[in-house]
């Protein structure tokens, strides 16, 4: 790797498939069928989706890999091939997950500091009365991205827009519809989102890089949207008025809310525009925002224990909730901290020993050989990538593995096409982080209709933002637009 290299780069040049003459397609895609299996078993059969606890998805990973380990033992691969291909996938992912370990400490300290506060203080009062349905994709989106979480911004502010809504007289699943393309917008475009960090460990680019080539996608989506809301919202007779008082209210009485807190922010987002390294980017977040919890947020930090630095330490490692006095708005400002990243590092951490023993048996190679050979121009290539990811959102039920069975199994692909990993890593998000919610069954799905109360069969028609997000990133493949190719050297 060049010393002028981006540190939170993963290096690409060095990920090759192998070849195995001794396995066959069939053989190839034992372990993925398996490891299918097992995970509709688990959605369909096991109630709460626990079948092994909280890590469920990592442990049916793990015997992924050993079917895989199996499939290649009788194909004369060695398990010192396989630990060796293991190994080299978890160094490929150790400084994205470095940067998961910051993004929580930068979500913890962001909040006992007070900057995600004041930015929902501010986002609620964009709310009109004229234009209440793109207000509420814009108040959802600003949340998400202060947040990186759609299930926390639909699960407090969604909430109560759909409650208001419901009093104007406006349809509950337009309302939802709002919500959760604002939230999802966020939860792509959020460098706080583990989505958002997850594609691009996948796809072997960085994480300010895969943000800044997902808006050519993602901005004129978001504006199409907007312009169908404002539509919507003008032909649609409203009555009485949208108080969020009581919201601005109790963030006021729990936090010093100041224009000042956006100074931290603004610095972290000029440091990434100046090509800033992400990983000392976010650390000056952290550090500047720890600052700020001193000077502004003093009686907070007191509330949460005697010690203001034991608060800032506890909101940079782990659980941290601030007590207000609205139940919605508690919930909202809660943060998982550094420990809060660990469910996705360990699945990250999975999935790189499922796509390691796959790789080493000489699977990966069989079958994206065989996708290659369906996918014959640039555009088949990106449309199997979004019929991959909408089919796991369908099968697997889970966005966390629409993303990273798909960013392994097209990495090559990709490669091979002369395509940088940005175009999978947008790929990956635009057809499987915002379309897992559209799946009724999916874990988001059903998460965000019992959340907001609208089924999803109501939601589904407006949640315009999620089903146009495929059909644009294959607009930009047909039409040629923003793909770019990777720098030979």
């Amino acid at each position: 790797m060049s010393d002028q290299k981006n540190l939170s780069e993963i290096d690409i040049e060095d990920q090759k498939l192998i070849d195995n003459k001794e396995l066959n397609l069939l053989e190839s895609l034992v372990p993925v069928v398996i490891l299918m299996a097992l995970l509709a078993y688990n959605i369909f059969f096991i109630e709460g989706q626990e079948w092994f606890g909280a890590y469920t998805n990592q442990y049916i990973l793990l015997m992924g890999g050993v079917v895989a380990a199996v499939v290649g033992f009788f194909n004369k691969v060695s398990l010192k091939t396989m630990f060796v291909e293991v190994w080299e996938n978890w160094k490929s992912v150790f400084v994205p997950i470095m940067i998961l370990f910051l993004v929580g400490a930068l979500a913890g300290t962001w909040l006992v500091s007070g900057i995600i506060p004041a930015m929902v203080y501010y986002g609620l009062q964009v709310l009109s009365p004229f234009i209440f349905l793109p207000a509420s994709v814009i108040i959802a989106a600003i949340i998400s991205v202060a947040t990186g979480s759609s299930w926390t911004t639909s699960a407090t502010v969604g909430i109560a827009l759909v409650g208001i809504g419901s009093a104007l007289g406006i349809p509950t699943g337009m309302i939802a519809g709002a919500v959760i393309s604002g939230a999802y917008f966020g939860d792509k475009m959020s460098p706080l989102s583990d989505t958002t960090n997850l594609a691009p460990a996948m796809a072997g680019t960085d994480l300010f890089t895969h943000i800044k080539y997902m808006a050519y996608t993602t901005i004129p989506t978001i504006i199409v949207t907007l312009i169908i809301f404002t539509i919507l919202s003008a032909t649609t007779q409203t009555t009485g008025s949208t108080d969020v008082s009581n919201l601005l209210v109790s963030i006021d009485n729990t936090f010093h809310i100041t224009p000042w807190l956006f100074v931290v922010p603004i610095i972290v987002i000029a440091m990434i525009l100046k090509k800033t390294k992400p990983l000392l980017a976010l650390g000056v977040g952290v550090l500047l925002a720890g600052v700020f919890a001193f000077i502004f947020q003093g009686d907070v930090l007191l509330n949460l224990s005697d010690s203001k630095i034991e608060t800032v330490i506890t909101s940079i490692l782990t659980d941290t909730q601030v007590q207000t006095d609205n139940e919605k708005l508690t919930e909202l400002f809660a943060s998982g901290g550094m420990n809060g990243m660990l469910w996705t590092i360990f699945l990250i951490i999975c999935a790189m020993v499922f796509g390691g023993v796959m790789d080493a048996i000489g699977a990966l190679a069989k079958i994206t050989k065989s996708l290659l050979a369906v996918a014959t121009s640039i555009f088949g290539l990106f449309a199997s990538t979004v019929i991959s990811c909408l089919g796991l959102n369908i099968i697997a039920s889970d966005q966390y593995l629409a993303l990273v069975i798909p960013g392994k199994m097209f990495k090559k692909a990709y490669e091979d096409k002369d395509l940088a990993p940005e175009n999978l890593s947008r790929t990956l998000e635009d057809s499987g982080t915002v379309t897992s919610v559209l799946i009724p069954w999916n874990t988001c799905g059903a998460y965000q209709s019992s959340v907001l109360g609208v089924s999803v069969a109501d939601y589904f028609i407006y949640a315009m933002f999620n089903y146009l997000s495929p059909f644009t990133t294959l607009l930009f493949a047909a039409l040629n637009i923003k793909i770019k190719q990777l720098i030979k050297r």
